[in-house]
C-alpha cells in the first residue's frame, strides 16, 4: 500500500489574499495535501493574539488562492493567525496535520521581534499542540510590509520551503526545537548559501513615533524602522542577513534563560 501523503497547513498574518501564502502552495503542492486557512484580512505583528471579541467572531469565507495559473481552495477566517491554525487544527482539517508552514511573509522577522510577529505567532500556536512547524519570512528592501505588493519576487523563499519542508518531514525536528525560522534577504536567489543561526538580541524594529501638535487631541501614528545591517552578535539572523545569507533559527517553546537555576535562587533567597 502506498504511502499517504502528508497533509501541510499553510498560513500566513498577511492575510487569505496574500501571494506569500500562494507561493507556499504553488512550492509545495507536489509533496503533500495542502491546507490553506489564514486570516480574512492583514494581521501582521499580532504575534499568538487569542481575542475572539468584537470584529474577530471566528467567521469562515471561502477564497481561491492562485499562483501564476494554478488554483487552491482556501479558508479565510476572521480572527488571528494563532487561532487559524487552531480552527485548522480542530474543525478544518479532515485528517492530523503532518507539519504547518506560516508564510512566506512580506518583511523579515530579526531579532527580538519574534515575540510580536504573527507569522512567527502562528507557527508557535502550531508547536504547542505537537506539530512541527516553520516560519518564513522575506526581507523587503524597504517597509511596504501591509500593501501585498504583487510586484515582490518570492522565488527564493519557494525553493528554501521546499527544501526545508522536505527535510522536516522526513527527518522531523530535534529535541528542544518546535519551529524552525527561516529568512531570506532580499538579495537571495535559490543557491544563495544558508547558515544555522541564533536569534540575535538586537531591537530591529525601532519605533518611530510621528510628531504631533497635541497628542491628547491627535491620533497617534508609530511606526517602525528596520536596523538594516546592523547586528550585536555573529552567526545571528542578524547577522546572516546582514552579509546576505539565509539563516535558519531554531526556536524553543521554552523560553527559561540560559542562567544556572541554582546560582538564581542563592540570588533571591
Amino acid at each position: 500500500m502506498a504511502k499517504p501523503r502528508p497533509r501541510i497547513l499553510l498560513t500566513n498574518d498577511d492575510g487569505i489574499q496574500s501571494p506569500g501564502l500562494a507561493a507556499v502552495a504553488a512550492a509545495l503542492d507536489d509533496m503533500a495535501d495542502l491546507l490553506l486557512v489564514a486570516p480574512i484580512k492583514q494581521q501582521t505583528s499580532m504575534s499568538r493574539a487569542r481575542t475572539q471579541s468584537g470584529e474577530y467572531n471566528g467567521k469562515f469565507t471561502k477564497h481561491l488562492v492562485t499562483h501564476g495559473n494554478r488554483q487552491w481552495d482556501g479558508i479565510g477566517v476572521n480572527s488571528t493567525p494563532a487561532l487559524c491554525v487552531d480552527y485548522a487544527i480542530f474543525e478544518i482539517s479532515p485528517s492530523p496535520i503532518d507539519l504547518v508552514i506560516s508564510g512566506i511573509n512580506y518583511g523579515e522577522n530579526i531579532g527580538s521581534c519574534v515575540t510580536v510577529s504573527g507569522t512567527i505567532g502562528a507557527a508557535i500556536e502550531a508547536a504547542e499542540r505537537g506539530i512541527p512547524a516553520i516560519a518564513i519570512s522575506l526581507e523587503l528592501p524597504g517597509t511596504d510590509y501591509h500593501t501585498l505588493n504583487q510586484s515582490v519576487d518570492f522565488s527564493a523563499a519557494m525553493a528554501f520551503i521546499r527544501l526545508f519542508a522536505k527535510k522536516v518531514l522526513t527527518k522531523g525536528l530535534p529535541k528542544d526545537v518546535d519551529v524552525l525560522k527561516i529568512e531570506i534577504p532580499t538579495s537571495a536567489t535559490p543557491d544563495t548559501p544558508w547558515i544555522v543561526t541564533h536569534q540575535d538580541r538586537l531591537a530591529y524594529y525601532m519605533p518611530y513615533i510621528v510628531d504631533r501638535k497635541d497628542p491628547y487631541q491627535e491620533p497617534g501614528v508609530m511606526d517602525h524602522i528596520p536596523q538594516k545591517g546592523i547586528y550585536t552578535s555573529e552567526n545571528s539572523d542578524a547577522y546572516a542577513q546582514a552579509h546576505g545569507l539565509v539563516s535558519v533559527t531554531p526556536l524553543s517553546m521554552d523560553l527559561t534563560s540560559r542562567t544556572s537555576l541554582a546560582d538564581l535562587t542563592k540570588k533571591l533567597r
